[in-house]
């Protein structure tokens, strides 16, 4: 099956017993599918326990998990990357500080030995 990118494709997916047709991109299909088998295995589980009864309400709890889920991994990587943000700011002012104890300026490094302002010396060729 080929179809050029940005092409709608009709996937069907099956979730409890039931298939849906969908319309996605091409580059999107896999995702959609196992996005659907997640959905399917959580919506089980939800009937599964016995808990909700009807299909409607398992999966409106399944939506309310899934979301809850994604809300936590959201929160961890916000942690995480803010976390990070701290250790490398802690790193980065490590590093200025033990580079004006040694007597560089932060920013020397890029002017070479000779400092700002330096120009190579040139000797004129005689004839």
């Amino acid at each position: 099956m080929s179809s050029k990118s940005g092409e709608l494709l009709q996937t069907k997916v099956q979730i409890l017993d039931k298939e849906y047709v969908v319309g996605c991109r091409a580059e999107e299909q896999d995702s959609l599918i196992t996005s659907a088998h997640m959905l399917d295995r959580k919506m089980r589980e939800i009937r599964s326990s016995g808990k909700v009864v009807g299909t409607e309400r398992v999966a409106v709890m399944a939506a309310l998990n899934i979301a809850y889920e994604l809300l936590e991994e959201k929160n961890r990587e916000h942690s995480y990357n803010e976390h990070m943000g701290k250790r490398l700011q802690a790193i980065q002012d490590k590093i200025e500080s033990a580079l004006l104890r040694d007597g560089t300026r932060v920013g020397d490094a890029d002017a070479g030995e000779g400092g700002e302002g330096a120009t190579p010396e040139v000797e004129s060729a005689k004839d």
